[in-house]
């Protein structure tokens, strides 16, 4: 892809964290690239780096080793002051229960008008994003009066008011039936089209379908990535090849043969 349609670059991302048992690393020598417009997810049973991942693409966490770059930005080597300055101008991230992305005492067009008010047009962008979004009839509702739904597209909608490049979300599907969670989906469509990139962690195969990019995680590395559909090994920077889980276990023996004829490459038990 251009280096100029590039958003989000991470490189050997490791995430180490002390635990009462020992050190537990979370996160194994990530490589992870999207371009601009991407809808992706990342996928993978509890305990495999989800959560940690996402922790460092949003400036969260520091990862123990390696490089998160948003936007040209090296997020990993800011102080936390213009680290909190930088998220604040570049991402919005949702959480996984609604009411905690908004505050409780705003209406719908209160929590979207204080983000946008560096803008000279903000009542008219706030407005049709409301309208976009299918809110527009909530404008003077605030949290406790809207459901799980639609608390959960008015936090989405923050990016489309801040003009902002990356939207990182925890499980935001997961607490939602199936016609807010497909509104919801809606809303992220919205988003891509704008040019925004959509990074999910999420269990929820309802979500998948409608996304550009899934990666998988597995150990706390990535295993594969499904890309236009079709599902793709993985091999990081220093030439490891990351078997799909599906595949691996043809690999009892952990070893494989290979066999490259200038053209393509097989890789066979032993």
């Amino acid at each position: 892809m251009p280096s100029t349609d590039l958003l989000v670059s991470c490189e050997h991302l490791v995430k180490v964290y002390d635990s009462p048992t020992g050190r537990v690393q979370a996160v194994r020598g990530v490589d992870l690239e999207l371009p601009r417009g991407v809808k992706a997810a990342v996928v993978g049973p509890s305990g495999s780096g989800k959560s940690s991942l996402l922790r460092m693409v949003a400036g969260l966490d520091r990862p123990t080793a390696g490089l998160v770059t948003i936007a040209g930005t090296d997020l990993s080597a800011l102080r936390p002051g213009r680290r909190a300055r930088v998220r604040a101008e570049l991402l919005t991230h949702v959480y996984q229960r609604p009411a905690a992305n908004l505050l409780a005492h705003l209406t719908a067009y209160q929590q979207l008008d204080r983000i946008a008010r560096p803008r000279r047009d903000r009542t008219v962008v706030v407005g049709d994003v409301l309208e976009r979004l299918g809110l527009g009839h909530r404008v003077d509702h605030v949290p406790a009066a809207l459901s799980g739904g639609e608390q959960q597209r008015l936090a989405f909608a923050r990016a489309a008011v801040a003009d902002h490049r990356l939207v990182i979300a925890d499980e935001p599907t997961a607490q939602l039936d199936p016609d807010s969670a497909a509104a919801v989906l809606d809303t992220i469509d919205y988003l891509a089209e704008r040019g925004t990139t959509v990074l999910i962690a999420t269990h929820d195969h309802r979500v998948l379908g409608r996304l550009d990019e899934i990666v998988t995680l597995r150990d706390g590395a990535v295993a594969s990535i499904v890309r236009g559909g079709t599902e793709l090994a993985v091999i990081d920077r220093s030439g490891r090849l990351q078997l799909p889980p599906h595949v691996l276990e043809h690999f009892p023996e952990r070893s494989a043969r290979l066999d490259w004829d200038g053209e393509s490459l097989s890789v066979d038990p032993p």
